[in-house]
């Protein structure tokens, strides 16, 4: 189904560019600006298909990649995919087992929306909570984050959520977000973890 937003000028240079989706500039953008990627890090991408942000961390690290979406991604040399739901315990423990060591969770999922502004939200705020505690229960101590969102109802008091377990946590907009949208970024940085994680002690 066609657009107003599919041959924009970021469309464009995906294509020329050779990524599967405009979204890859919002993953460059975030990085150049918090330096959220290490070149040795280990990450795992949320809700990852079609595989534009895995090209793009790809770019930004030799450590290990894992994607997760319901949906196949296409392979990807030295990129580990995993077809499930992230949220389910079966889908988290085979990327502890594949991945015992996450330096770092990026999420750009969001579910299909309906136009029910408040129904949509309400689910926005569901998946982002669920990102959450997956990161919570995976990433090792010191970790990084990246979720997207959208601003609207519950949205504070999920930052807060977010703030809690963060030292440092910014929300910002893309500079490759089409205008008028209320997508957001939430950036959590060194994750303050569990004294007592195993994860912690396996990276030092």
């Amino acid at each position: 189904m066609g657009s107003q937003w599919t041959k924009d000028n970021i469309y464009r240079k995906s294509v020329r560019d050779g990524y599967r989706a405009r979204s890859a500039y919002k993953l460059i953008d975030i990085n150049q600006r918090f330096n959220i990627i290490r070149k040795t890090d280990n990450v795992v991408d949320l809700g990852a298909a079609p595989g534009s942000w895995l090209q793009v961390l790809k770019t930004m690290t030799d450590g290990q990649l894992l994607g997760v979406d319901l949906n196949p991604i296409v392979p990807m040399e030295g990129v580990i995919t995993l077809t499930g739901d992230f949220t389910t315990p079966e889908i988290q423990e085979k990327v502890r087992e594949l991945m015992p060591l996450v330096n770092v969770v990026v999420c750009d999922a969001a579910p299909h929306l309906s136009g029910a502004k408040a129904y949509d939200q309400a689910r926005v705020m569901a998946l982002n909570e669920e990102a959450l505690r997956f990161a919570e229960k995976l990433l090792k101590q010191g970790g990084n984050f990246v979720m997207k969102s959208f601003q609207g109802t519950d949205f504070n008091e999920l930052l807060e959520l977010v703030k809690e377990r963060f030292y440092s946590v910014r929300v910002i907009r893309s500079t490759a977000t089409r205008r008028g949208s209320t997508e957001c970024y939430i950036v959590a940085k060194n994750f303050i973890g569990d004294a007592d994680d195993d994860r912690k002690k396996t990276s030092e």
